[in-house]
């Protein structure tokens, strides 16, 4: 595998950070995910600019333009012949004298790896089982805006799925309303409305996430931002996640109780892997 480290293609072995690097010893940094497909990065812009929008929160300097980077992305996909992948970027602040000051650290560290996409071509698609977490996201977090690296909270939410044979684990926030999943966010249908938490409820921006917000206006499917308490979740009509490596993904069970399914869900899965496509050719 050959990652792309600091504006340089190196083997993954010589692929290595400093043990003082921020990012490393504080989680002082963000990341991004998207899918490749086709060799071309979908829905770059919008991912570039919530990766941006991070950085400048942060107040961490992006060695790269957005083109130059897009470039690099397409070279990582070349070299390593991956033209269906995930590419994570990943940016630090890089090495800095020992404290929380950030002060003195000026070289920022950036990273870019490619990992396998799931088959989405394989029908039907997963349905997954989750659970209700007992990690806690305040809400109201400028910080959950953006994938920054301090992820401990969704760390600990899989991990309690792993040990309950789950595949995802949801989290509630500090108001006591279920927010969204560990890597995820969270969607459900009651009165035929497609409903999900709004940003803040303390969740991520998700790109994908506005993707089902394009598909529900193109169907005339009418969209809500509202909160829920895991009890109304599991009167659903219906529950769906959204991320970027698997698109849309059914949740068909709730702390081992059994929840309604829509055919919405299947719809708007469809109307997904059309716009993935169709964005790739």
């Amino acid at each position: 595998m050959t990652v792309f480290l600091n504006g340089q293609f190196v083997p993954e072995e010589q692929a290595v950070v400093s043990v003082f690097d921020r990012g490393f010893l504080y989680g002082d940094g963000l990341y991004e995910a998207l899918r490749i497909c086709n060799g071309k990065p979908f829905r770059w812009a919008k991912h570039l600019e919530r990766f941006n929008r991070g950085a400048a929160f942060l107040k961490i300097r992006v060695p790269f333009k957005a083109d130059e980077l897009r470039e690099q992305a397409l070279e990582l996909v070349r070299l390593n012949r991956m033209p269906e992948a995930l590419l994570r970027i990943l940016l630090s602040r890089g090495i800095g004298p020992r404290g929380f000051s950030p002060k003195g650290a000026s070289n920022p560290a950036l990273v870019m790896t490619l990992h396998p996409a799931p088959d989405t071509n394989v029908k039907p698609l997963p349905a997954w089982r989750v659970i209700s977490a007992s990690s806690r996201l305040p809400a109201n977090e400028p910080l959950s805006l953006f994938k920054n690296c301090n992820r401990l909270p969704q760390i600990l939410a899989k991990a309690e799925a792993d040990a309950a044979g789950a595949d995802e684990a949801l989290l509630l926030n500090t108001s006591g309303e279920i927010v969204e999943a560990s890597a995820s966010n969270l969607f459900w249908i009651r009165d035929n409305v497609v409903c999900t938490p709004p940003l803040t409820s303390g969740i991520l921006a998700g790109v994908t996430r506005l993707i089902v917000f394009e598909i529900c206006r193109k169907l005339g499917v009418p969209t809500r931002e509202t909160g829920i308490a895991p009890k109304e979740l599991r009167e659903a009509q219906g529950v769906f996640l959204s991320l970027s490596s698997w698109g849309i993904i059914e949740v068909v069970s709730l702390d081992q109780h059994d929840l309604e399914r829509s055919p919405l869900v299947k719809r708007i899965q469809s109307d997904y892997e059309t716009v993935l496509r169709s964005e790739s050719e």
